[in-house]
């Protein structure tokens, strides 16, 4: 379609296309996967602000024309879809309409590339300053960097923006050159070492100036696809944490493949989104990030994928019996952050709660510690011989009950590549339990 053609759609038309086209991003907390029980708004996301508040965020792209083929896009330029794009006056009006409206509270912006990184960049750079600077916007601001744009245009826009993200996209090289070949890696790392730096001058200058002009108070985020490509959960999450200690990464977000362009090197259209593979993603992410794991610990190029049925905290410490069971009344808090059922908040509250006496389940569940995963694994005053319970007994309840509501399959997606055997169906209650007493079975006897 003619590009004058184009821009003769009208601004509903234009959001209505804009917003659809970037629910596939997951670079915030809502991605564009409805999962079970959930369901995500066309244009709307959440996220969470640099003062930890949960904010409703307009989710839009620029333009969904772009120069660049890559093969798990569906704003590919080799797909055949009705493009458009806004301009950076009709942008920041339709922001500025809605957040006076009170139905968001600020703006989560990415784009394709059109004409080049640097032009598009230009663009969204141009709608952030109409907003910030001429309109006196005060909202939140999530803006996505364009790989290949010069370091210029990146310090503008974490000038204008909040938080500033580059998608890293696919977890390795060889991946990313096959499936997204007009992205080089050097220009994903880059403009990540580049915010690294300029937010570590910015903290230094606002504590010698508190009127200095702020750099992405919120950090820098990022996303990789999930089951595109066939990296193991291993890589991915040494991948992860390699970026979180190098570059000083709030988040990255984990965005479960969903066939939306059929190509010969990407899985079948038909193949559901390995959803169940997200979420464990996403519970080893928060292992490093929260509780003091390294990758290595979680998981090993010996077993380099997840268990299905079991949360990777509770497989580590099914793994690692010899170092339990832990004695809540004197454990540090590096060691009760290792018990299955203890988080960091009701870690802490047993420190402060032990100096006044010893504690039991009673106590501990008053913590709010989840006993139902715990108590396997810990001494207390009234049980001071910890839980005495077989291995079998341990394994049967922590398997995981909500493994069977993704109702997904996590399957490998390449024939050389084993992966665990498919999940049954929801419903289906005697295949479920068929499952369970074989996964039961596989980790008494590896253990």
């Amino acid at each position: 379609m003619d590009l004058a053609l184009q821009m003769d759609l009208d601004l509903m038309e234009k959001l209505t296309i804009l917003t659809d086209s970037a629910k596939y991003d997951a670079a915030c907390t809502s991605s564009g996967a409805n999962r079970p029980g959930k369901t995500v708004a066309a244009g709307c996301c959440h996220s969470f602000a640099a003062d930890g508040r949960c904010i409703s965020l307009l989710k839009v792209l620029m333009t969904n024309q772009c120069i660049y083929d890559c093969k798990y896009c569906v704003n590919r330029a080799g797909n055949d879809c009705l493009r458009t794009a806004f301009t950076p006056q009709e942008l920041a009006e339709l922001t500025l309409a809605f957040y006076r409206r009170n139905y968001i509270e600020g703006l989560f912006l990415s784009s394709g590339v059109l004409r080049s990184p640097d032009y598009t960049m230009e663009q969204m750079i141009q709608a952030l300053w109409l907003l910030r600077r001429e309109h006196n916007f005060r909202g939140y601001i999530h803006a996505k960097i364009i790989p290949g744009a010069s370091p210029e245009l990146v310090r503008r826009l974490g000038l204008l923006a909040d938080r500033i993200s580059i998608n890293v996209e696919l977890p390795s090289e060889q991946s990313l050159h096959r499936l997204a070949p007009h992205k080089k890696r050097a220009a994903i790392f880059s403009p990540m070492r580049q915010i690294c730096q300029a937010a570590e001058e910015n903290r230094q200058a606002l504590a010698v100036c508190k009127k200095a002009e702020h750099f992405a108070p919120a950090g820098q985020a990022t996303q990789m696809i999930i089951g595109a490509s066939p990296e193991t959960d291993y890589q991915i999450i040494t991948l992860a944490a390699a970026m979180y200690g190098k570059y000083g990464l709030k988040r990255v977000f984990y965005s479960a493949y969903i066939p939306a362009v059929e190509d010969a090197l990407l899985p079948a259209l038909d193949i559901k989104p390995p959803l169940l593979r997200e979420h464990r993603l996403y519970q080893a992410d928060w292992l490093l990030r929260q509780y003091g794991f390294q990758a290595g610990e979680i998981l090993s190029p010996e077993a380099p994928n997840f268990n299905p049925y079991l949360d990777p905290k509770c497989n580590w410490a099914v793994n690692h019996l010899q170092d339990f069971p832990v004695d809540v009344n004197s454990a540090g808090l590096e060691t009760l952050l290792r018990v299955p059922g203890i988080g960091p908040t009701s870690a802490r509250r047993i420190l402060v709660a032990r100096r006044n006496g010893r504690l039991g389940l009673a106590e501990l569940k008053r913590i709010g510690v989840v006993l139902k995963r715990a108590r396997y694994f810990i001494r207390t005053a009234d049980r001071p011989a910890g839980a005495g319970l077989d291995r079998e007994t341990t394994i049967r309840a922590l398997i995981d009950p909500n493994i069977y509501a993704f109702g997904m399959e996590q399957l490998s997606l390449f024939p050389d590549m084993p992966g665990p055997r498919p999940l049954p169906a929801a419903g289906d209650v005697k295949s479920i339990t068929e499952a369970v007493e074989e996964t039961v079975r596989c980790l008494t006897s590896s253990l």
